[in-house]
């Protein structure tokens, strides 16, 4: 077993949103995104994984595929990896996302375990 302290991953910058790894193992990474105020993470995907997202801190907007959805603070979202998928932070506060990507297992390895 290992065990970190989210908040120990909580760094802002003024001029950029941060990116702090927590866990990255084989087939998985768990990270912390941290906003200021009306930062954006640019639309982007994860052909053959499945990206799970948790608000810890803040508000801001989910975008996956063109629509937009406002979350807050204990809000869970799930993105598949093929949806175009970006996120902005609101612009009066910052915000913090954990995000757990997993890598889906291919076509042939589900076939060989199922």
């Amino acid at each position: 077993m290992e065990k970190q302290t989210l908040r120990d991953f909580q760094e802002y910058r003024e001029d950029k949103f941060t990116k702090k790894i927590v866990f990255k193992k084989e087939g998985h990474v768990a990270f912390v995104l941290n906003f200021g105020p009306g930062h954006r993470l640019p639309t982007h995907n994860h052909p053959g994984a499945t990206v799970y997202l948790t608000v810890l801190e803040g508000s801001g907007y989910m975008i996956a595929d063109g629509m937009e959805t406002a979350v807050a603070t204990g809000d869970l979202v799930q993105v598949e990896g093929h949806e175009a998928f970006a996120y902005r932070s609101a612009d009066d506060s910052r915000s913090s996302l954990s995000v757990v990507l997993i890598n889906t297992p291919s076509e042939e390895y589900a076939k060989e375990i199922g």
